[in-house]
């Protein structure tokens, strides 16, 4: 596709891959081009659209990948832009700067090679918007000589210098060159990835909103806000988000066939095991114990291209072990609980197991299932519950096999809800959504302080245009 170029790409959760060696942000445009305040800028700091539908990934040998879900982008939302910037020198100096558009079976469905950059540091590369009931991507291009600056402005940031920033708005002082644009909050930059990684050849579905980094480079987990979407009946926490369990830069790992997975440096207790498998063959998936011995399955998939989101426990030592079993390339990432989507009214349409977060009053889950095989729902109620190294009993809500529709009656939140089974695509809404009576009362104590949630806010957004300073 040359400069300027546009055509329809499916209206599916797509990943689009950034090369080589950039800054990459998004921001989420109203019909009138700009956004509606910090919280529709995507970057390292900010990774994580409230929505749940963009989000930054993690870079693999200079290609950063970013997902949007088009099915669960809002509707006030009508573009994405795909923001690119340097910290080195201008873009002109950029090796191979593409943008490339991925269906979630790893076809390719839109590319944009950039051959016409110039002394700028920061550009547009490229952008989705809605067209006709669907989606188009465009080959943009525009870059901006003054930098982040310039091109924040452009779209409704506010970048003035002197003054401290109310909430939604990037606080004062502008950023130069080689930044991505934000989302009132920190910089992005993404964790190296731990050396001997391989990238994997082709990009995986994902199931909606997936937050994804490469592995950090210190064994220390770093904190990174990851804010789920405050939705009607949701109590007024002061974070607007999820607040149970530590919060880390998402950990990944990628490989081929059958292997024995290490992950350091976690912080004990519940996480989230996001897993991709590119192949037809069987899929198995179990936490090791000190011992080397296989604990509870995780996965027991024959599904070909495997994708889902199963809970793991990290032990005290903040070791966790995976032994899989896999036919193909694979990638692995290990998240924080925080990174899980939320339930809302709006419709997920998913496949494969997976973990969502419930914070609003009670509702009714509406699921419609649409698999072949078994379909088991667990719910883990967290109120009251001030532990936030291991989870409380389940509760199973579904045990069945085949299509269904079910509507499981769900507590206030927090709640965590699980799809253990699930091999096969399922619809999921709530209903009947109810104000929460109180603030929920979980990760109070000292092993939750220890890792506080970090919200995107007015210091976090200076400490990213100072960045761009340097």
């Amino acid at each position: 596709m040359i400069k300027g170029g546009n055509g329809f790409v499916p209206t599916v959760p797509l990943r689009l891959a950034v090369r080589t060696g950039v800054d990459v942000a998004a921001l989420l445009l109203t019909e009138h081009g700009r956004v509606r305040g910090d919280d529709d800028i995507v970057f390292h700091g900010a990774p994580v659209h409230s929505s749940g539908a963009v989000r930054l990934l993690g870079e693999e040998n200079g290609t950063v990948w970013l997902e949007t879900g088009l099915t669960a982008l809002e509707e006030q939302i009508v573009r994405v832009l795909v923001v690119g910037s340097s910290t080195t020198g201008p873009l002109r100096d950029v090796d191979e700067l593409s943008v490339e558009a991925f269906a979630p079976d790893g076809t390719s469905v839109a590319r944009y090679e950039v051959t016409d950059a110039g002394g700028e540091t920061a550009m547009v590369l490229a952008e989705v918007y809605r067209r006709a009931g669907g989606w188009k991507f465009r080959a943009v291009g525009q870059g901006y000589a003054n930098g982040l600056a310039g091109l924040a402005t452009d779209h409704g940031v506010d970048v003035s210098y002197d003054a401290p920033a109310p909430p939604n708005r990037i606080p004062a002082r502008p950023p130069t060159q080689g930044q991505s644009p934000a989302r009132a909050a920190v910089p992005f930059q993404v964790p190296t990835p731990a050396a001997g990684q391989a990238p994997v050849p082709v990009p995986f579905q994902p199931p909606a909103p997936v937050p994804v980094f490469a592995a950090p480079a210190a064994p220390a987990p770093t904190q990174e806000p990851s804010v789920a979407p405050q939705q009607a009946g949701e109590p007024q926490d002061g974070q607007n988000g999820w607040t149970f369990g530590a919060v880390f830069a998402p950990h990944t790992r990628t490989g081929r066939d059958n292997d024995v997975i290490t992950v350091n440096g976690l912080p004990p207790g519940p996480v989230v095991i996001d897993l991709s498998i590119r192949g037809d063959g069987y899929t198995g998936l179990w936490p090791l114990t000190r011992f080397n011995k296989e604990g509870d399955t995780l996965v027991n998939s024959t599904e070909e291209n495997f994708r889902g989101r199963v809970l793991a426990q990290v032990p005290d030592n903040g070791r966790l072990r995976l032994q899989l079993k896999a036919d193909g390339p694979w990638q692995l990432q290990v998240l924080p609980l925080a990174a899980a989507t939320r339930l809302t009214e709006d419709e997920l349409d998913r496949r494969g197991p997976d973990v969502l977060l419930h914070t609003a009053g009670t509702a009714d889950l509406a699921l419609h299932y649409r698999g072949e095989d078994n379909l088991i729902v667990n719910l883990f109620e967290l109120e009251g519950h001030h532990d936030p190294t291991a989870l409380p009993d389940d509760h199973n809500v579904v045990n069945e096999i085949g299509k269904r529709r079910e509507t499981v009656p769900l507590p206030e939140g927090p709640v965590i809800v699980q799809l253990q089974m699930a091999d096969g695509p399922w619809k999921a809404k709530l209903k009947h959504l109810e104000p929460h009576s109180r603030p929920p009362q979980i990760g109070a104590g000292p092993a939750y302080a220890s890792a506080p949630t970090q919200v995107a806010g007015p210091g976090k957004a200076q400490g990213w245009l100072r960045r761009g300073r340097r």
